[in-house]
């Protein structure tokens, strides 16, 4: 229904993108990200809110003919990363789109054309979502609270999103259930007596204990949960003392930690804190555990994804959308939607043609590239996902 259109719009999506990717924000406040968008929208006859927590835009298309609402969604930010990917259009200070939302913003738009184009044959209303603050800010919570979901008037019967990976171009990937993980952050200390480093036996030094910890975790992990639900934890800081012949009062560590549910996210802050009580006790320290309230994991609604799945593949062939084998335990904040509106989250593949995509950098490396080709066929499939969405009004049946 949209490929061909799409087409045409191309070379104004990659100029879209390009610009988007040179100019890079991060965080919840995109004030120039929001400024394209909204200059990008301007001419569609939509009905624009900005948000007042952060720069969010929400769009809505009102159909020619009543009916329920579908939700689109695309997130904008970038990273902290000096980028280095040696390309003409590449951000020049300290910010780098190194996770592809300068595509998700473009092709969201896309697909806003593409809708707005077809009114006349839409019955109900279009939603589009494009979000600050993916990348740990929590930007879709925000944006719920500011009533993002209820936009259009009444609750949309489904949302979609996309996200670009590195893979075989231009190939969709789905699941039904879990997706992606659930991400929170771990942060320990250890508070014991400091002293002199030549003499510890005066001392009650935090760093030994802190340091036993950080092999405990990943041996908790592999003997307390069971494979099928399994759990990541990553630790990625360590500090102690500013001063190397110093015994410090506290010794630290950071952690990322990813799960597949929520029993097991409940069960190893559990687990988490009794270990570490354990041993800062047995080094005669006393334990602090923090554990972050960040992002659910991502669970897909079991009938929209087969669905999404489906239909992408009547659009663009068998070859081109296939079944996820495994879930990701990366993280995306479009939890939060999926948590309220039955839907879906798709994957595409968006590694150029003359790189192999079993070598190429992953999303948040400072040398991460898309194929900025794949804008139309990410536009036509949001577009297509809500526009024949539409036309079953009614959930879909299991």
């Amino acid at each position: 229904m949209f490929r061909d259109a799409a087409h045409d719009l191309l070379p104004d999506l990659v100029a879209l993108r390009r610009r988007l990717h040179r100019d890079p924000e991060v965080g919840l406040h995109l004030p120039r990200t929001q400024q394209v968008v909204l200059e990008a929208l301007a001419d569609l006859d939509l009905e624009i809110t900005r948000g007042r927590a952060l720069s969010s835009v929400t769009a809505v298309l009102r159909g020619a003919r009543p009916g329920p609402t579908v939700l689109l969604r695309a997130d904008m930010d970038a990273l902290p990363i000096a980028e280095e990917t040696g390309l003409e259009f590449a951000a020049s200070g300290a910010t780098m789109h190194a996770c592809g939302h300068d595509l998700h913003t473009a092709g969201l738009i896309g697909a806003a054309r593409l809708l707005a184009g077809a009114r006349d044959r839409l019955s109900g209303d279009v939603v589009f979502l494009f979000q600050p603050g993916e990348e740990g800010d929590d930007g879709a919570a925000l944006m719920i609270a500011e009533g993002a979901l209820e936009a259009s008037g009444t609750a949309p019967v489904a949302a979609y999103a996309a996200h670009v990976v590195p893979g075989e171009r231009g190939v969709f990937r789905t699941r039904p259930g879990v997706l992606m993980a659930g991400i929170s952050d771990l942060r320990i200390e250890f508070h014991g007596v400091g002293g002199h480093g030549s003499q510890p036996h005066e001392a009650i030094d935090p760093v030994v204990g802190i340091g036993e910890l950080v092999t405990a975790l990943q041996v908790m992990v592999t003997r307390r949960f069971p494979v099928f639900d399994p759990v990541v934890i990553t630790v990625t800081q360590l500090a102690g003392s500013d001063a190397i012949n110093v015994i410090p009062e506290r010794a630290s560590l950071g952690a990322t930690v990813r799960t597949l549910s929520r029993l097991a996210e409940k069960r190893v802050q559990g687990l988490v804190r009794e270990l570490a009580d354990g041993i800062a006790t047995a080094h005669g320290c006393r334990a602090v555990v923090t554990f972050s309230d960040d992002y659910p994991a991502l669970i897909n609604d079991e009938v929209e994804a087969e669905w999404a799945r489906e239909t992408l593949a009547e659009t663009f062939g068998d070859t081109r959308s296939l079944l996820a084998r495994d879930p990701l335990m990366a993280s995306e904040d479009f939890s939060r939607v999926l948590e309220a509106v039955p839907g879906a989250f798709v994957l595409l593949s968006a590694t150029p043609a003359e790189l192999d995509p079993a070598v190429a950098a992953w999303n948040h490396s400072a040398r991460v590239v898309f194929d900025d080709g794949v804008l139309g066929d990410l536009a036509a499939a949001l577009a297509t996902l809500a526009a024949r969405r539409l036309d079953r009004a009614a959930p879909l049946a299991p």
